[in-house]
């Protein structure tokens, strides 16, 4: 495996994180575009403390904790528990993401009141465009993380064989 091709699968972690953050930054510093379809019209209008501090703030910064692995999985050299504990943070993570992203799918194609009373806009526009960019993150952290793993556990071999 080359390791630059499978860097880039970090790298696009990193940049999905990144704009993934910098949207809820936007929202976070008064900007509308897209909010009322993606946290209904309640929130998006009313903008509670608690929703503008936790919910847009702490998801961005959450997001750019995400970038920071996704950077961390593009490096070589990593060992032992700084080692696992990225590449189960990219595991972690891919798999997070995959999870909210097609559950919440499947329960708003099922008709499932457990999603909660949205909008016909905001159930659209999650079924189009929140839920596969959740699906699309999920899917660039998880091989990101495979890769890692994969890479280091080879050149762990390959330190080990050129001991022998």
């Amino acid at each position: 495996m080359r390791t630059g091709v499978s860097r880039w699968w970090a790298y696009l972690a990193a940049a999905w994180a990144t704009v993934f953050a910098g949207l809820h930054f936007f929202w976070a510093l008064g900007g509308e575009a897209g909010l009322e379809v993606s946290a209904g019209e309640r929130l998006a209008s009313e903008r509670p403390a608690w929703f503008v501090a936790g919910g847009l703030w702490g998801v961005g910064l959450l997001c750019l904790a995400g970038a920071a692995v996704a950077l961390g999985l593009s490096r070589r050299g990593v060992h032992g528990l700084r080692w696992r504990a990225l590449r189960w943070l990219g595991v972690g993570i891919g798999g997070l993401l995959l999870v909210r992203g097609l559950l919440v799918e499947m329960l708003l194609l099922a008709g499932a009141s457990a999603v909660g009373a949205v909008g016909a806009a905001q159930e659209f526009w999650t079924l189009v465009l929140w839920n596969p960019w959740f699906v699309l993150g999920g899917a660039l952290f998880a091989p990101a993380a495979h890769r890692f793993g994969t890479a280091m556990a080879a050149r762990a071999g390959e330190g080990a064989a050129a001991v022998d």
